[in-house]
């Protein structure tokens, strides 16, 4: 290899890096945001976006953490139901929908549910569960999901013109995934590169 192509290849490292750098700091600061203004207007439902539903055979905190923030949201009257979307799990075959719907209702949770159980990625979090909500008559919502996920959610929620059918807010839930690992794994290492990907189609 010669100098000048070694170089060259050590430049484009260089960018990448700073790039994927900046991107992390983006939603470190979107995330930190996000937890000190949470929603402050009521809505009809809140949306809470699936996640792996089993880890080490028992329920996924970063899922139920969400299912948790959405129940804190019909008990602050902020919300009248929950929308759980999210589909079957590769690892194990459980429906991520499900599974949130039997943690809240384990947690005392009483009130009306709909669920969009096919739902493999967040853009289709939000195409599958936007019809399911208009047919009910839903007309506001309240994003529910992770800090570190927010900045990609609502660039989703922009590109695919979910916000041009829906009055939108956001909630980010401080699950126990975000305080322990969230912006070393999930928001630092994952999120940047899940958000170029997004980038190829919005």
């Amino acid at each position: 290899m010669s100098p000048a192509l070694r170089r060259g290849l050590w430049g484009a490292l260089l960018v990448f890096l700073l790039g994927y750098l900046a991107i992390s700091f983006m939603v470190w600061r979107h995330a930190s945001a996000a937890l000190a203004h949470p929603p402050q207007r009521a809505a009809d439902v809140a949306l809470v976006l699936g996640n792996r539903a089993y880890r080490d055979g028992k329920p996924n905190p970063c899922l139920t953490g969400r299912v948790d923030a959405g129940i804190a949201l019909s008990k602050a009257g902020l919300v009248q139901k929950l929308v759980f979307s999210g589909g079957k799990d590769w690892e194990d075959g459980r429906i991520e929908a499900e599974v949130m719907e039997r943690h809240a209702r384990a947690a005392g949770y009483a009130g009306p549910l709909l669920l969009e159980p096919r739902s493999q990625t967040t853009l289709e979090n939000l195409s599958m569960s936007g019809p399911l909500m208009q047919a009910a008559g839903v007309r506001s919502v309240i994003v529910v999901t992770e800090p570190y996920h927010l900045w990609r959610a609502e660039r989703l929620v922009r590109g695919s013109g979910f916000d041009r059918m829906f009055d939108v807010q956001y909630a980010a839930a401080p699950t126990s995934c975000w305080e322990r690992w969230g912006m070393v794994f999930k928001g630092a290492l994952r999120e940047p590169f899940a958000i170029v990907k997004n980038s190829v189609h919005y």
